[in-house]
């Protein structure tokens, strides 16, 4: 009789593991491929990913490229599209290089979800935490208040592919233009904010060469750290102001110094988590509708035609925020 019960017992928990199990394979895995890896921006919305996952029972993880190339993206994807996922997750470096590959994903009865890329060709949805013009002039407006409105400045952007970044410098230089003629752009826009590096060699290079320089827009989470260093290093603080997105924890010191003058940016970890809802979302096969509530965006008013969905939870990073905003692994 104990060996019977014994037998059952072991069926019994045997045939619940592979319950489980079947059930995870149905439930998909979810990929989600970022710029870059191991920057705080992105370890951030690695965190996100994670806690998201084990809290709604979603098997999701982060691919992070070791630099921001697409054709390293190309390749992640493909690579995601060989395992079988079910749903991938993309911050792109260059949208339309992507376009084929996500097509390709698409065709495979995968769903695509993007970020930092409105309209995306080949995406089912993109998702945004700040509106493209919002953002941009929220970035002009302060900058020029640290001017008095005069000077010249530069522009820096992840790189000239990057949708979203250049989306936020055309809605700042606009602005300024518009509002403020006695503030002079220098060229045209660098494509270097993803790279701490390149953005204090190209900042030290401006500054020497512009003597008017008074601020830098740097829209890439590296860029304001790397100017900020730049300034820091000719001694320029309080003289030239560096606006942009960055991590808190990252920038806490420049910023606390003077050498960051502020910025605006969106909890990447939010963003993470925002991932794995939608994810799990769509893999239901609920179509989205308008006045839903999703967690992490709240209310959503979907635009059906570009298959965008875009909220304004703009967060103020400044010598009275970033402690705080660090605190939280920001």
């Amino acid at each position: 009789m104990r060996k019977i019960l014994f037998a059952a017992l072991v069926a019994s928990i045997s045939f619940a593991g592979v319950f489980a199990a079947t059930a995870q394979d149905a439930a998909g895995k979810v990929g989600i491929v970022v710029k870059i890896g191991g920057i705080p921006w992105f370890n951030a919305m690695e965190a996100g990913i994670k806690e998201q996952s084990a809290k709604i029972g979603v098997d999701a993880f982060m691919v992070g490229p070791t630099s921001a190339d697409p054709a390293l993206q190309v390749r992640a994807i493909e690579d995601l599209i060989a395992q079988g996922v079910k749903v991938i997750g993309v911050v792109p470096n260059d949208s339309k290089v992507l376009e084929p590959v996500l097509q390709k994903a698409r065709d495979q009865g995968i769903i695509v979800i993007t970020h930092e890329s409105p309209g995306q060709k080949g995406a089912n949805w993109d998702f945004e935490l700040a509106s493209a013009t919002g953002f941009g002039e929220a970035h002009a407006e302060l900058l020029a208040k640290q001017t008095g409105g005069k000077g010249d400045y530069a522009v820096f952007v992840g790189s000239l592919t990057v949708p979203l970044h250049n989306a936020w410098a055309d809605a700042a230089i606009a602005h300024l233009k518009k509002n403020y003629p006695d503030m002079k752009l220098i060229g045209e826009r660098y494509g270097v904010a993803e790279d701490v590096d390149k953005s204090r060699s190209t900042a030290l290079d401006l500054i020497s060469a512009h003597p008017d320089l008074k601020g830098f827009l740097a829209f890439g989470s590296q860029g304001p750290i790397g100017a900020g260093r730049a300034v820091e290093e000719r001694r320029k603080t309080g003289e030239i102001f560096v606006l942009g997105p960055f991590s808190p924890g990252q920038g806490q010191k420049l910023i606390t110094s003077g050498a960051i003058s502020g910025g605006f940016m969106w909890n990447p970890k939010q963003a993470g988590e925002v991932f794995v809802t939608l994810a799990d979302r769509l893999m239901k096969g609920g179509e989205l509708k308008d006045g839903e509530e999703i967690e992490g965006l709240g209310a959503i008013k979907p635009d059906f035609e570009n298959r965008n969905i875009i909220v304004d939870q703009l967060v103020s990073i400044n010598k009275d925020t970033v402690a705080d905003l660090a605190a939280l692994g920001l």
